[in-house]
């Protein structure tokens, strides 16, 4: 019988019971991809990470990320949560108090870390992401009011509803107020019938400038065709959030730098904030990171017989 540790964490928050809940194997070694598969879908958690430790080859940990639905290439939470890991568990040699910088690799390719010790702790966990690029655009506005069971006039028609991707595409989709965003109910129906077979639309993000605390936007993720009905915290659409609202001059730029927190979550009973740094020049932009904190839940052994 294999015996196989987690840690469960809930990720862009700093109290327990917020953010977005991510269970991570420390070691992953000698499971395949399907038994992967199979114990991601068994946690039932949007996603589930599974560590492989350095190798002579390769220098640094490997990540595999999986929905219950399906693995995916890079994601935001698991990211985030995974290098918090790293840092407070003290699974990196030679950190130190300040900004330490780590590389993984994930499907998409090598990700750089960002982790932030304070008295030999971790207080903040940061990626750079990779650049945005917009790949899409709609244009009928009754189908998306439909999708959210919203009246046309609550998306905002000053901004398109566009889809950017930084490795998964998201489709953004602007809407006036919080109270518009708090009445969403998505309609899967709609969705399947619309949405569902171009790639580029099939995950859904809607966002309000409306915000409850200190945020500049409120947001909100569907993606049923990662297995995620709804998700609290979407690290892999807040780059992409981000240049949406740098490219639309919804957000100023200043001294050629800007920093945005999502809120998100709060719907879910499970409140979340990223940190969205962009820096610009002149030819636009130049470096996309998304950070946060987490919070270490528990520890847990999974059973497994093969």
């Amino acid at each position: 019988m294999n015996k196989l540790p987690y840690i469960l964490l809930d990720v862009f928050t700093e109290k327990p019971f917020g953010g977005n809940q991510l269970a991570v194997f420390l070691n992953g070694e000698g499971l395949t991809t399907d038994t992967m598969q199979t114990i991601a879908k068994e946690l039932n958690l949007s996603e589930t990470v599974f560590m492989f430790p350095p190798t002579k080859d390769r220098p640094h940990f490997k990540l595999r990320i999986f929905t219950p639905a399906m693995e995916l290439p890079f994601a935001g939470h698991p990211t985030i949560g995974t290098a918090f890991l790293l840092g407070e568990k003290n699974l990196v040699p030679g950190l130190t108090n300040g900004m330490n910088t780590v590389v993984v690799e994930e499907n998409i390719g090598k990700i750089t870390l960002n982790l932030y010790i304070q008295n030999g702790s971790m207080v903040k966990a940061e990626m750079v992401q990779p650049i945005p690029e917009i790949v899409g655009k709609v244009e009928d506005v009754s189908a998306v009011a439909s999708l959210l069971s919203l009246p046309e006039e609550a998306i905002d028609s000053s901004l398109p509803i566009q889809s950017i991707s930084a490795g998964i595409p998201f489709l953004f989709i602007p809407v006036k107020s919080l109270s518009d965003m708090e009445n969403i109910k998505f309609r899967l129906d709609v969705w399947q019938e619309r949405f569902s077979a171009n790639e580029n639309t099939r995950h859904i993000f809607a966002f309000s400038l409306e915000t409850e605390g200190d945020a500049q936007v409120h947001s909100r993720m569907f993606a049923p065709a990662l297995g995620i009905s709804e998700d609290p915290a979407t690290g892999s659409a807040s780059g992409p959030l981000g240049f949406y609202l740098v490219q639309n001059k919804v957000i100023p730029v200043m001294n050629n730098l800007v920093k945005i927190i999502s809120e998100q979550g709060i719907e879910m009973g499970r409140p979340s904030k990223i940190d969205i740094t962009l820096e610009m020049t002149d030819e636009g932009v130049k470096r996309v990171l998304i950070g946060g904190s987490a919070f270490i839940m528990g520890e847990g052994t999974l059973f497994l017989n093969e």
